[in-house]
Parts: structure tokens; C-alpha cells; sequence
């Protein structure tokens, strides 16, 4: 499957339904998805909620949680899965967490409506109230892909050249919050040691139909920033793997073949206190140059 093909305008989801096969999945909120959603859309929110480790027990339950739940959305092998928030900056990336889910479990078809049911309202397309009542389908057994990291795969790659992206709000980063749940909603504050920063924020930008992804120039120019280059090996983390499956999408989709997820992520590296954490303000990095002298 092509990266660039995954992100979906609202037009062409709406001819996409027309003519093959489609289970369009909304991550929204049951009471906002009942105010009004894409027609057709099977309201999944555990695709946002679910919070999962990375031991082998808890890789386990997270693929047959959703083995089940998007086989009972409809999902068989055969159907492309759609997936949509409410507008990309404002849903943590729930809907990139349902295509990251899909891709490491190997489904062919998957993509992701690019500025969310806002665009979809912004180009005037039709919205339903009512339910959809899917045909329940098995979820097809594939061989899965390798962007899962565990806790250990993480521990192994401090102090290595493998780049630790840290995607999180601000506050998060520099250690002032423990979550986007609360300030001491998980037991530590700080981040990976020798992790780099870029807000997840940073990947997109406005349009006339809302925020969208960021072109693939755009994309690399923000992670060059950081002193990032598509041939690096990245492994993401946020706090629960939606923010950084944000990330993950777009770094794909600019070329970044070697990147990969912490998925348990700060929720769960935060509660071993057996594991490093780098705490308080990040320090900058000193400069051999000579400073700039301001011109009269």
C-alpha cells in the first residue's frame, strides 16, 4: 500500500463509498457521533480509549481486542477501513491511532480522512443521525507488521544513534504534566532520556476546511529541526500511542522508512520506577560557533 495514498480528501471518500467496498469507523464520542456523523460510519471509540502495555500479555489482548471489535465493524480483508476524528488537532490523533492499530496488524486497505468530519461538513456533504447496524465479519489472521516497540526494545536503544521522538504537548515535555489527563495522572513526570522534541502539533497546518497533514517537504523540514533525516531509525512515543500515531503517518508519508512505536508510551514507562527518566527543563545544547555580532 502506497503511504501517500492513505490520507483521504472528504470528497473522495464520499465516491469511494459509491463504488467498493468501504467501513467507515468514527473514534468521536458516542454522544457527538449521535449528533451526527458520516453516513454509513460504525462508532468505535475504544480505538481512542484503549490503553495498552507492551508486555507479551498485553501485545496479546490489544490485537484481539481489535481482532474482534473491527471484525464485528465489518472488517474482513476485503473492505477498506476509514477512519475519522472530529478535526485532526483537536482528537489526540484517534483516528492515525485506528490506521497505526490496522497497519501492525497487517490489514491491506486502510486510510484516514484528512481534516476529519470538519472537512466533511466544510465540503457540504450529506451527515446522518441514524446508526449503522454493520455485517459482523471475521477478521482475517495477516502476517503483522514490525512497528511495535516494547518497553525493552526501548531500554536497549538509550544511548544509541536511534532517535527517541517525543511527540507530546509542551507541558508534558518539560515535565510540568504527567498526561493530557491531568498533571499527576501517571506517577512521574519527564520524559525518555536523550529524546528529542518535536509537538506533534507541528505536523499539520490550517486550511479552508480545517487542519490537515502537512505536505511531505513540510514534514521533513520540521523533523530536520531536530536534527532528524528520513534514514534515521526513529521510535516514537507520547503518551498512549495517538499523538505519536499522528506522527507516525506523517513521517511515512514523507519517506521515513524506519520508524516505529512505543505504543505503551509514557503511560506506561512511567509507572516502573525501576526504568530512567530525564526530569525539569531540557538544557540546550552549547555552541562552538562565536555568537552573531547585531549589525549597527
Amino acid at each position: 500500500m502506497s503511504i501517500s495514498a492513505v490520507l483521504i480528501a472528504p470528497d473522495q471518500l464520499n465516491t469511494l463509498q459509491a463504488t467498493e467496498p468501504v467501513v467507515v469507523i468514527d473514534t468521536r464520542d458516542a454522544d457527538t457521533f449521535a449528533a451526527g456523523h458520516i453516513p454509513g460510519a460504525v462508532n468505535l471509540r475504544e480505538v481512542f480509549t484503549f490503553l495498552a502495555t507492551s508486555t507479551p500479555e498485553g501485545l496479546k489482548e490489544l490485537k484481539d481486542t481489535f481482532a474482534s471489535a473491527l471484525g464485528a465493524a465489518g472488517l474482513s480483508g476485503k473492505e477498506t477501513a476509514v477512519f475519522y476524528e472530529d478535526a485532526m488537532h483537536s482528537g489526540y490523533g484517534q483516528s492515525c491511532r485506528g490506521y497505526y492499530l490496522l497497519t501492525w496488524l497487517g490489514y491491506p486497505k486502510i486510510k484516514v480522512l484528512n481534516g476529519g468530519f470538519s472537512a466533511w461538513i466544510a465540503a457540504s456533504l450529506p451527515v446522518s443521525t441514524e446508526a449503522a447496524t454493520p455485517t459482523p465479519a471475521t477478521f482475517p489472521e495477516l502476517t503483522m507488521n514490525d512497528v511495535m516497540l516494547t518497553q525493552a526494545d526501548v531500554q536497549a536503544a538509550l544511548g544509541t544513534g536511534t532517535v527517541l521522538l517525543d511527540v507530546r504537548d509542551v507541558d508534558e515535555w518539560i515535565g510540568d504534566s504527567s498526561s493530557p489527563y491531568g498533571k499527576d495522572f501517571a506517577p512521574r513526570k519527564g520524559r525518555l532520556p536523550g529524546a528529542v522534541w518535536i509537538e506533534w502539533y507541528r505536523f499539520m497546518k490550517p486550511s479552508p476546511q480545517g487542519a490537515v497533514f502537512k505536505t511531505p517537504d513540510e514534514v521533513r523540514a520540521e523533523c530536520a529541526t531536530a536534527g532528524i533525516a528520513p534514514q534515521d531509525t526513529v521510535y516514537l512515543y507520547c503518551f498512549k500511542g495517538a499523538r505519536a500515531s499522528n506522527t507516525f503517518l506523517a513521517l511515512k508519508q514523507a519517506g521515513f522508512d524506519d520508524v516505529r512505536m512505543y505504543f505503551g508510551s509514557w503511560n506506561e514507562w512511567s509507572r516502573d520506577d525501576s526504568l530512567p527518566i530525564e526530569t525539569g527543563l531540557p538544557v540546550a545544547k552549547t555552541s562552538s560557533k562565536p555568537a552573531l555580532a547585531m549589525a549597527a
